[in-house]
């Protein structure tokens, strides 16, 4: 029987040593000067596999931003299909897309991005319902991950109206738990500049179910408090995103090798601060 989604995640984790997934969001204004101003199609399949070189030792997975490939047409979505290849399953590949839909067309999301792309889990948004996002709980060898506390200074406008089970930030990672609980697939995105907003979810969700932590690197989120309030009771079900500290390291000649030096770093950081963390600590209810 195929493992279920958070089965695989976990296996990873475990079998690669990190919690570290990087993001591969390339901005043509920001392309390092030896692939030229913009970067043409060739110089992001440049700069994407110069990444991969670089960080593979320290990486669990590898997130997209799907507007940063749009930006390049068709040559942009097929450069995803081909990263999915190029990354392979022994890693965890997520589409960072946020959707959200009427359940026919969420389908036709997960058919693209599962079986036509070849990711392993999406990003989405609650905002239509939960059965907006059945068609992927009825997939449970890949995943999805639900937004709940995004890491931009405008998340409160909506995220922190009050409801009958609290803020309705939390009232999603209370949702989650419960389709993750059926399903073995589901997940939550909480952004690290709100750590709270990590503690809070880890004790929702209790052990098991993944966090994906954007906002540690460039968005100034907190590393040490991120880790220690975001693993389960094992260490693990928390991935750690970090898209420009570590692509744009360096915009000189030697990008590749500040990629290689800062996705290391962070790597060894985040396995530093969780020593000891699963065997510890007590279990969240």
């Amino acid at each position: 029987m195929p493992a279920r989604f958070q089965e695989r995640i976990d296996r990873i984790v475990a079998r690669r040593k990190s919690l570290l997934c990087v993001g591969l969001d390339p901005d043509p204004a920001r392309m390092p000067k030896p692939l030229g101003a913009g970067a043409s199609a060739a110089g992001l399949r440049r700069f994407n596999d110069g990444l991969l070189r670089a960080t593979l030792p320290f990486a669990a997975a590898y997130k997209m931003q799907l507007a940063c490939y749009l930006r390049y047409g068709a040559a942009g979505i097929a450069e995803l299909a081909r990263l999915t290849r190029r990354i392979g399953p022994e890693w965890i590949r997520i589409l960072d897309l946020k959707a959200n839909d009427i359940p026919n067309i969420m389908g036709m999301y997960r058919d693209g991005a599962f079986r036509s792309l070849g990711f392993d889990a999406i990003t989405v948004s609650p905002w239509l319902g939960w059965e907006t996002l059945v068609p992927l709980s009825e997939d449970a060898r890949h995943g999805f991950f639900v937004v709940a506390h995004s890491s931009n200074p405008g998340s409160q406008d909506f995220q922190e109206i009050p409801t009958p089970r609290g803020p309705l930030w939390q009232a999603v990672v209370g949702e989650v738990r419960a389709v993750a609980a059926r399903t073995g697939n589901a997940g939550v995105v909480v952004g690290a500049t709100y750590v709270d907003a990590v503690r809070i979810s880890r004790q929702i969700l209790g052990n098991g179910v993944p966090i994906l932590v954007p906002g540690v690197g460039a968005q100034g989120g907190a590393l040490s408090t991120t880790v220690r309030e975001g693993v389960d009771a094992r260490g693990r079900a928390l991935l750690i995103s970090a898209s420009r500290s570590i692509i744009y390291a360096s915009t000189g000649a030697d990008w590749a090798r500040a990629a290689r030096r800062e996705a290391e770093r962070l790597s060894v950081q985040i396995n530093q601060l969780r020593e000891g963390i699963g065997t510890t600590r007590a279990a969240p209810r």
